[in-house]
């Protein structure tokens, strides 16, 4: 049986086969294991054909090894990698509409400036504000906004990369298995 207390967020990372049902698949995993995904990232790599997951998930260490074993065994899934405890660079963004009655303004453009984020959206009552950072850094904008009366919160969740000049992984064609498909042959 798993314990709470040692649980602690996970980043992994997954390049998956770019088609239908792939995200079901590994949302099913995770819950299988009894684990909610705390944020979920997916999009096309330079290869549309290839598409990277960022999942943020909170787990034991036993139990998280499992599911990443489980990843590896997905025909659609292509390589899986824990950026945990890699050296890595990890952001999300955030917009965050916020009431901006003429009082407030200043304060608000100032706590914009300060975290570097973006206005991208003025009403005569609200601001929307673009944050991208870190997790402690999102917070702490969203814990000075407060008071101001926040009305809609959006967040991408975590995006990560890890550091370093690593080249891209080959794709091993004995992976790459199309349904319905059978190999071509060559002359």
């Amino acid at each position: 049986m798993t314990d709470p207390k040692h649980y602690r967020k996970h980043i992994l990372s997954l390049l998956v086969e770019n088609h239908q049902g792939v995200l079901a698949k590994i949302a099913s995993l995770i819950a299988a294991k009894g684990y909610n995904i705390d944020s979920l990232s997916v999009a096309e790599t330079l290869d549309p054909s290839i598409s990277r997951m960022t999942l943020a998930v909170h787990g034991d260490e036993w139990v998280i090894e499992q599911a990443v074993k489980q990843f590896h065994r997905l025909i659609d899934v292509i390589k899986v990698t824990d950026l945990t405890d890699e050296e890595h660079v990890g952001r999300e963004m955030v917009f965050v509409r916020v009431n901006a009655e003429p009082a407030n303004r200043a304060e608000i453009l100032r706590i914009n400036e300060i975290f570097r984020g973006r206005i991208v959206d003025v009403t005569p009552t609200s601001y929307t504000v673009e944050i991208t950072g870190e997790e402690k850094k999102i917070a702490a904008v969203l814990e000075l906004l407060q008071p101001f009366g926040v009305q809609e919160i959006v967040r991408s969740g975590m995006l990560a990369i890890a550091r370093g000049s690593k080249s891209p992984p080959k794709r091993e064609e004995s992976r790459v298995r199309v349904a319905g498909r059978k190999p071509v042959a060559t002359d």
